[in-house]
């Protein structure tokens, strides 16, 4: 009997889109998306914050356009920015239309929330004519009263039964350039709903926890019910919703990620929770060094260990090692292997030099090989 190794993850298969430049579906990467949370139309803020959520390595961005100035605002956006942007509609066909004349590389939309099969048509005709993919966002917080009456609550049924009937909708418009979302804050309807629409379709999947709550319950939250689903090999593009910085949100989605072994990005710090034997202050080292480490892109794990109890044994499974040691002289590891010695005082100036020479060396071999 063949056993299917533990750490594989059969990825669901999807048919390909694109938002922008940025392949969705098929066999690309799982992207990472945010969402600004400015005035749109306050451009120079909306940029401040896409770029920063660009540095922590966000692959497209979500903006609002609840208005004809925000719709508008994306031509100045737009041009300022690295990665594709959605547009956010509800309602207002208009909105959408605008937004993919500004530059929009996808609209978020629900084909039946913004009119008449005619106005359903002329955003269709906007999105071809400016190469715009789009989105079905369904939302257990505002589903059809149909459907509400029809199963008495919100249910994945209901949920499932919406998102295929908005995609009936483009389909009939000879259009198929759009992935689906089927988001609700309560874990256990979310779950079940995307894993009944990865067996109803094969579109790309969106996938989030709407509302999760704060960092901390936020992160818990979304890190169950995307787990799960990650696990289980669904999902083509992923938000985490925080109510914070959307900084935080592309951070938390990349730590899940690398988890799972789906993405790799940046230094990832492995790190003992400290005891009595710890033979320096390991939390305060590692949160220094993580915030010092945020600037690595290149993917690399580093072990901090506060005593030689597992710290030799997670070592060798790290590129940089460091253990607690007596007196206030500790062991460091490159490439699983004891290197050098190194006092207390030295500690995280020291790691971040050799994670930064590590970095560079990877960077630079990278480039030969091309």
């Amino acid at each position: 009997m063949s056993v299917r190794p533990y750490r594989d993850i059969d990825r669901r298969k999807s048919r390909l889109i694109h938002v922008g430049r940025v392949p969705v579906g098929g066999d690309s990467p799982i992207a990472v998306q945010s969402m600004t949370n400015t005035l749109t139309h306050d451009v120079a803020a909306t940029v401040a914050q896409i770029r920063a959520m660009e540095e922590a390595g966000a692959d497209i961005v979500r903006v609002s356009c609840p208005d004809q100035e925000s719709a508008l605002a994306l031509k100045q956006i737009v041009p300022q920015v690295g990665v594709p942007i959605v547009a956010d509609i509800h309602f207002h066909y208009k909105r959408a239309i605008e937004a993919a004349e500004s530059g929009a590389a996808c609209l978020r939309i629900n084909p039946g929330n913004i009119g008449s099969a005619e106005r359903v048509r002329e955003v269709i005709k906007a999105a071809k004519d400016h190469g715009c993919s789009m989105r079905i966002g369904v939302n257990a917080g505002s589903l059809e009263q149909d459907l509400l009456e029809k199963y008495g609550e919100p249910c994945p049924e209901a949920m499932v039964e919406s998102a295929l009937d908005h995609a009936r909708i483009l389909e009939d418009n000879d259009f198929f350039d759009f992935k689906i979302s089927v988001k609700a804050s309560d874990v256990f309807l979310a779950v079940a709903a995307y894993q009944a629409l990865a067996e109803a379709c094969d579109y790309p999947l969106h996938i989030g926890i709407t509302e999760a709550g704060g960092l901390r319950a936020g992160t818990v939250k979304s890190s169950i019910g995307l787990g799960m689903l990650l696990w289980a090999g669904i999902g083509d593009t992923i938000r985490v919703s925080l109510s914070a910085d959307p900084v935080e949100e592309i951070r938390v989605a990349f730590d899940m990620l690398k988890t799972l072994g789906l993405r790799r990005r940046g230094v990832t710090v492995i790190s003992c929770p400290s005891c009595a034997r710890q033979q320096f202050n390991v939390i305060n080292t590692v949160s220094v060094l993580e915030e010092r480490l945020a600037h690595i892109t290149t993917p690399m794990t580093v072990s901090v260990i506060g005593c030689v109890v597992n710290g030799p044994g997670e070592a060798r499974e790290t590129d940089i090692g460091f253990t607690g040691g007596g007196n206030g002289t500790h062991q460091v590891y490159i490439a699983g292997q004891p290197d050098h010695r190194l006092k207390d005082k030295d500690i995280v100036d020291h790691l971040v030099a050799l994670v930064e020479r590590k970095a560079a060396e990877i960077e630079s071999a990278k480039l030969a090989a091309e």
